[in-house]
């Protein structure tokens, strides 16, 4: 072992889309960050996830790679559940109102780059072996390519690195939970006969098979056999693949060149807490979910794109230590439901008893003639729909997420791009700071393109943070308050 290093205050471990997202935050926000992955240097054409929510491309709109990436695959405005039920998208509020299925290491192309580009240092092929930590920091132990281990010393280190996450397993926390479904299938094949929609998806009997484009003459095939559960290190070949989809879906497209095949099974597991002292985790190193609703790597992401803002605060000295506590108090919950919604669908999708059976027709029914049902259902799945805690007393908007309104210089999500709160004014207002001059705590001012007379204090990830009715100059002030509270 060599000596302490120190190269960043902050200290980011795994390099999947959560901790891709998070370290380029932090850069983007002048805050030197490293960033740490066991595997060599590569993005794997063979990740499991593969569908962006809107709530998440609103998340990488205010990054300026939405468009980009929906460019790598395609759009869906419906989801069919049970195959009775019909969750349609295309009304959601949002700039992108559909799921977007592209493969997993398109996003992660994409956020790599960004990272790079704004100097996120990279370590390959380093694995976490220790951690420590005290009431200044956190010594992070890690052994390279060649054996040997280092310790890095950081204000704060984050594990992003995935369910088998070393630290979480430094850290001595617990990762309770149950399996969901003992065995899943996945392969990436191409077909000789084209679906005839983007995601197609159906059970029958003891059979469930997914099949989504990803626009390149590839697909991912997702399926599991009630009648076939073995271990993830069973010997798996296209024939089997080909076996489910064909009982799910009465056929398998002529499936062939499988250049990826993989077992595994499903859990739902969530650790008790996301902060310890120095040490926060984010992704599914703190949750992770069954496959129902495409609901793990979108949530993941917004965990970073809620602590990035705030970790970047406090290292900068604009907020104190306890701020990081609202990342806990705002994403815990939120992956707590993602937990309980994703795993009622699964399981519903797997009832075998008429009761479970009967309970399905039910919901499937209910749902589909209740709009306020099919609206949160939709506000869930996307990610729209969730809003955090608000003082006693806030305004009604405090703690929901904005959508992306219309502003006299264009839309809110452009004027977030700058990674800092936006103060959104009514044009009647006057100047609503005074004198601006070296204050570097005020946020940017934007206009409503409208009439509309309330003042939104906007924090950089689209949430609320202070709102007010015809408030003048002074109220404002003390709405400035609420950035780091």
């Amino acid at each position: 072992m060599t000596g302490t290093v120190s190269p960043h205050p902050v200290i980011v471990v795994g390099s999947g889309p959560t901790g891709l997202l998070l370290a380029g935050d932090l850069a983007a926000a002048g805050v030197p960050v490293t960033l740490v992955e066991r595997r060599p240097r590569k993005i794997s054409n063979l990740s499991r996830a593969f569908g962006v929510h809107a709530r998440t491309l609103e998340q990488l709109d205010a990054r300026d790679l939405a468009d980009e990436l929906i460019a790598t695959g395609s759009t869906i405005t419906r989801l069919r559940l049970f195959r009775r039920l019909s969750l349609d998208l295309g009304t959601l509020p949002s700039r992108f109102p559909f799921l977007l299925i592209t493969p997993q290491y398109e996003v992660e192309r994409l956020l790599e780059r960004r990272a790079r580009e704004l100097g996120v240092e990279f370590r390959y092929e380093s694995e976490v072996v220790g951690l420590r930590q005290d009431a200044d920091g956190a010594d992070l132990d890690v052994r390279g390519a060649d054996g040997t281990v280092v310790t890095h010393r950081a204000a704060y280190v984050v594990g992003t690195d995935g369910h088998r996450s070393a630290v979480r397993e430094a850290l001595g926390l617990p990762f309770p939970g149950t399996s969901v479904i003992k065995s899943l299938i996945l392969a990436d094949v191409r077909l000789a006969e084209r679906p005839d929609s983007v995601l197609t998806v159906n059970g029958a009997g003891d059979a469930f098979a997914m099949i989504a484009s990803f626009g390149d003459g590839w697909y991912r095939v997702m399926g599991w056999n009630r009648d076939h559960e073995v271990p993830d290190d069973a010997p798996l070949d296209l024939d089997e693949v080909k076996e489910i989809a064909r009982r799910a879906l009465g056929t398998d497209y002529g499936m062939h060149d499988a250049r990826w095949l993989s077992r595994f099974h499903s859990d739902e597991r969530q650790v008790p807490q996301y902060r310890v002292g120095r040490v926060l985790l984010a992704g599914d190193a703190a949750h992770i979910h069954s496959p129902a609703g495409g609901q793990g790597m979108n949530t993941g992401l917004q965990d970073a794109a809620n602590l990035g803002w705030k970790l970047a605060a406090v290292v900068q000295g604009r907020a104190s230590d306890g701020f990081l506590d609202t990342y806990e108090a705002e994403r815990h919950p939120v992956g707590k439901a993602v937990l309980r919604s994703s795993g009622g669908l699964v399981r519903l999708a797997r009832a075998q008893n008429p009761a479970l059976r009967a309970v399905r027709a039910l919901v499937s029914a209910f749902a589909n003639a209740a709009r306020p049902v099919r609206t949160k259902a939709l506000a869930q799945i996307s990610g729209i729909g969730y809003r955090y805690p608000a003082p006693r007393g806030a305004h009604r908007l405090v703690g929901t997420r904005i959508p992306d309104v219309a502003l006299e210089s264009g839309r809110l999500y452009e004027a977030l791009r700058g990674g800092r709160f936006v103060l959104i004014a009514p044009r009647a207002l006057p100047e609503p700071y005074g004198n601006r001059a070296g204050r570097e705590d005020l946020p940017g001012v934007e206009r409503w393109a409208g009439e509309r007379r309330t003042t939104v204090l906007v924090r950089p990830d689209g949430y609320v943070a202070w709102a007010a009715e015809d408030a003048d100059a002074a109220a404002i002030e003390k709405g400035l308050a609420f950035q780091f509270a």
